[in-house]
């Protein structure tokens, strides 16, 4: 495959992003990401926060998000991602409580879980997810892989990219990611600012 080519197939399935709502109607991709950017804007008048999760190359996209909605976006966000606490964590209640018990730990009614897992089958991602549904907190999700993971339908927003490759899935999500923040912020249509970003 030619890069060109490659950039096609990245294009092609960003075009074909698909939504859900919790009850898995679909949901066309211009409100969905509206909605989306409507759950971020509207948590600090109510004195709430984000979280985002992810593993891997999904938890590099959760703290760059972290930072850029905080930081730019004026929405208090976190990624539970310091060492000392991921590993606390594991080595006391397991792996698959990583996020979770933070999520119990910090997490309000009200809050907003965006979880992000290529595969929708990490088991970390699903007890988060559930951590924050049990918290009443609201739940937002990425996904990637089979169209049928477990995470696709935990999430009031469900986002699934219809790929089995690892690059195609978190680099749509990071556009996602980057689409939300940048209608938050006003800068798109692209302004003329190149100070605001975070990296």
């Amino acid at each position: 495959m030619t890069a060109l080519g490659y950039f096609d197939r990245m294009r092609d399935h960003m075009r074909g992003v698909q939504v859900s709502d919790a009850t898995g109607a679909p949901v066309d991709l211009d409100p969905a990401i509206d909605r989306l950017v409507g759950l971020f804007a509207g948590l600090p008048a109510a004195g709430g926060k984000a979280v985002i999760a992810g593993n891997g190359g999904s938890a590099a996209i959760a703290s760059h998000f972290a930072t850029d909605f905080s930081k730019n976006g004026g929405v208090p966000t976190l990624a539970f991602s310091d060492a000392a606490l991921l590993t606390c964590i594991s080595n006391d209640l397991g792996y698959e409580n990583v996020y979770a018990k933070p999520i119990e730990l910090f997490g309000r009614p009200g809050d907003l879980l965006l979880a992000i897992s290529s595969s929708g089958a990490s088991p970390n991602i699903l007890a988060a997810a559930r951590a924050a549904l049990d918290g009443g907190m609201r739940v937002a999700t990425m996904s990637g892989f089979r169209p049928d993971n477990p995470l696709r339908s935990m999430g009031q927003l469900n986002f699934y990219i219809d790929s089995d490759s690892y690059g195609v899935v978190e680099c749509s999500h990071f556009m996602l990611c980057h689409l939300a923040i940048d209608l938050l912020t006003g800068a798109w249509p692209e302004t003329t600012d190149r100070g605001s970003g975070s990296a």
